[in-house]
This record gives C-alpha cells, structure tokens and sequence, in this order.
C-alpha cells in the first residue's frame, strides 16, 4: 500500500500502527480478535464435517423423522450441538428452529420441479446478542447451508455425504458459534445452518426475506459454500488462497440509485465490493498466510448461492469459495469409475485449509462487531471545478469512535491503495487529489484502532451533472 503524508494527519498503516497525533500508538490488530483466531479447531471442523455425513443424505427432501439418517436427523444434531455450545458459554447463545412450510408456487418457476409438494424448511439458527447498547440492533450473520444432493436432482434416497458441498460451510458457522459465542460483541452475530439451497435458496431466502420485513439492520453476511478442497480437477493444489465472491451492480439497485452510481462511476463500490475488500484487508492483518483472490462477480459463472438471497434483499453479502473446485466430489453420488471416485466424500476435503477458511471468518465477523458502523452521509463538497477535494460526513453514533481515515485508490485499481487518519472531524480537505481521477472513500476508527467499512462519497445534493461544464 502506498501513503500519503499531511502534516495535520495521522497515518494508517495495515501491518503496522495506527499512530494518533499525541503519538502514542495504538494496536493494527485488536488482541480480542487474535485470540478468536487461535481458538479455531481443525479437529473441531473435522468432527463436524464427519457426523454430517453420517447421516447418509441431507437432501431438503428425504426422511426426517428417523434417528440415524436424513436431514431431520442433521439438523436435530446441528441444533443439539448448537445448545452445547451455548451451555459452555453460560447460556449466551440462543437456538432455535426457523422453521416454515414452502409451497411449490411460491418458488420461482425454474426451481418448482424440486419441490413437488409443500415440504417444511429448517434453518438452524444460533443468536448471539450483541453487548453495546448502540451497537446491538447492528446484525452480521456467517452461514452455510447443510443440505445436500446426488447426481439425480430428485433422488432423495441415495447417499449424498456433501462434505465439501455444504458441510464445510455449515462447519465453519458452527466452528464461529463455538469459539465466539465466549466473547462479547458490541453488536449482534447470527450463526446459520440453512436448508433449501440445493432446491433454489430456499431457506436463506426466507431468512433474509424475514430480516427484511422486520427491518432488521442486518450490516453483512459471510457466506461459506464449499471452502474443503485444495485440489482441483486438474490436479493443481493450494491450501492458502480463498476466493471472495460480491457483487458489483446491486441486484435490488432502484433507477435512483442507478443514476447515482452513473454519477459517480460507482460500478466496484457497491456494499458488497466494501465488504470483500473489507475481508481481504482483514486477511492481511490477522491470517497472513491466507490469501484472499477477490473476485469481482456475484458468484462463480452461471452458478448461485445463499448470500445472492440476502443481496436481493439489500444487504451486503459475500461468498466464500475454494480456490480450485473439482466437479467429480460436488453433486455426485458416490460410485467408482474407470479408476476414478466421484462423491462428495470426507477425504476429499482439508480440514486445515478449513480451518484457514473458518479463521478469516472468524477475524472479520469480529472485527466488524467490535468495531464501529460505517460512515453516513458521506458527500463531496459544493464545488465541481476544484483542485482540491473536500469530502465531509455525518459523525457517527455512539462515544467509542476516535476518529476517521479517508482513503482512495486510482479508478482501475481494486483495492484501496492509500490511507489517511484524520481525527475526530467530519470534514477533510485533500489538497492538490482531484475527485475526478480517483476513488475516495471515508471510514470510522474506534478506540481500540477498529475500523469499520468503507463508504464512498456521493456527489453535493442535488446531482444535475450538466455535461460540458
């Protein structure tokens, strides 16, 4: 990352400190968050990824009333296994069943054939209450869904182990809520374990759609779909990068907010791109040997998951994703041929790589429910013709920021390429930086040197854009 010096600034660095004007330094990497970090069990996950597959199949529409088998069973254990950790943690964490009946004409046509008839969903659901009475209506959720399926769409009777597709997610949000349901959060985090996905997100969709119409704050979701393999179907093999998938244009993106974004040239500046920056900054401050590839797109060509649910719903959602897939253990029933093993089965996934997956989760959830909200009203100044750029924001609620940092990168560059600390203001003025050939935003910084996400300015209000002037 390259910096800038003002004279009247402090400087941000990301490996290093956060260096305030009195001089006295203040931590990059909050010890809280470090801790959390160093709790997450591979052995752990491996013990997850195992009992899930136990159950035989986690299809959405096999048995549920049986001890041993099917997705009732699943998901009773999940919810059991929830409890425990809850009771290890005081009682602190609340389970519960969200649990709705899904009728086939209320699924999107492309997907009624997978649902025959009105079938009961499940989501496993584990709260844990945020703490700061400022910050606790502020909701991030990290989820993975446990269902699962065979090469036949509708054979509900085969075996369907799913260890990568999606036991490995389901193990990282529970893996979250065993080691972070100890530790207190200036806001509130949710743990899924959706079911529906398989047939068209239908769980995470009525979690969100729910979330949505109870005017739920919910600030981001990390969802991780199939984050176990390091080995592709070419054979390459890496275990240290993951890929972070988010969306560009917001699906649920209104003709004002499109005029705006045209305004500003604000394709790669959605919520959701702030959020996989977020996670990739993150990365480098808490696992740094772990790589995240930030993909600029929703989701892999032509495929879906969990958080384009909640991306439909407005919020800012992110799919975590391993870096090489091989499609012969994904959708597929279990069975030999010429020489080869295809089934989604437990030896073809890395519970340590896992575990890295779980551990970057882990870091940013926490990072962004210690931290503080992302700045509102965040606009340029007046003035179209300057040399200068003066951008100012509404201060943000509560008592624990310290301060801000305005931070901008050239206009083809994917991260933020430079940082500037502030203080306690609500305007700044970056002498000789034109608006016009850079990408600006502003974000808080509380007093433990938390940050939250970016926000990016709008233009003075109101916006004509006049051409020629």
């Amino acid at each position: 990352m390259q910096i800038r010096f003002d004279a009247f600034a402090v400087l941000l660095v990301w490996v290093g400190l956060v260096i305030p004007c009195s001089g006295q330094p203040l931590p990059a990497r909050n010890p809280e968050v470090e801790k959390i970090v160093q709790e997450i069990s591979s052995q752990n996950i491996k013990q997850i990824i195992e009992k899930l597959v136990s159950f035989g199949t986690r299809h959405t529409l096999s048995e549920t009333d049986a001890e041993g088998r099917g997705i009732g069973a699943a998901r009773r254990w999940i919810k059991s296994e929830l409890e425990k950790y809850s009771r290890e943690s005081g009682g602190r964490l609340k389970v519960e069943f969200d649990s709705f009946i899904i009728d086939p004409k209320d699924i999107e046509p492309r997907y009624r054939s997978r649902v025959p008839k009105p079938t009961e969903i499940v989501n496993v659901v584990a709260t844990l209450p945020g703490s700061r009475p400022d910050s606790a209506a502020r909701i991030y959720v990290v989820s993975g869904h446990y269902d699962s399926m065979c090469t036949q769409m509708m054979d509900t009777k085969c075996n369907a182990p799913g260890a990568d597709d999606d036991a490995s997610g389901t193990a990282v949000s529970m893996e979250l809520a065993r080691v972070m349901s100890k530790y207190q959060f200036d806001a509130t985090l949710v743990f899924l374990s959706v079911a529906g996905e398989e047939q068209g997100l239908i769980g995470s969709t009525h979690w969100a759609r729910m979330a949505k119409e109870k005017n739920w704050n919910v600030a981001a979701m990390l969802n991780d779909d199939i984050v176990g393999n390091i080995q592709g179907g070419g054979e390459e093999i890496n275990n240290q990068v993951v890929r972070v998938f988010s969306e560009g244009v917001p699906v649920n993106e209104t003709e004002a907010d499109k005029r705006l974004r045209e305004a500003i040239g604000g394709e790669e500046d959605s919520p959701s791109r702030q959020l996989a920056r977020y996670t990739e900054e993150t990365a480098v401050k808490y696992v740094p040997d772990f790589k995240v590839m930030m993909v600029f797109r929703r989701d892999r060509y032509g495929r879906g998951g969990d958080h384009t649910a909640f991306n439909e719903s407005g919020f800012a959602a992110v799919r975590f994703s391993e870096l090489h897939e091989d499609f012969r253990h994904q959708h597929q029933t279990p069975r030999t041929e010429g020489g080869v093993q295809y089934g989604d089965l437990p030896e073809f996934v890395s519970p340590g790589y896992i575990a890295q997956v779980a551990r970057l989760n882990a870091a940013t959830l926490a990072s962004l429910a210690l931290g503080p909200v992302a700045p509102e009203n965040v606009r340029f100044g007046s003035a179209r013709q300057a040399y200068d750029t003066l951008i100012h924001w509404s201060a943000n609620p509560g008592s624990n920021v310290a301060g801000y940092a305005v931070v901008w990168r050239d206009t083809t560059a994917p991260d933020w390429q430079h940082e500037l600390y502030v203080g306690n203001v609500t305007e700044f003025t970056l002498k000789g930086l034109s608006k016009d050939n850079l990408i600006f935003g502003v974000r808080a910084v509380d007093k433990e040197g938390d940050l939250s996400p970016v926000t990016v300015p709008r233009p003075p209000s109101p916006q004509r854009g006049t051409p020629g002037r």
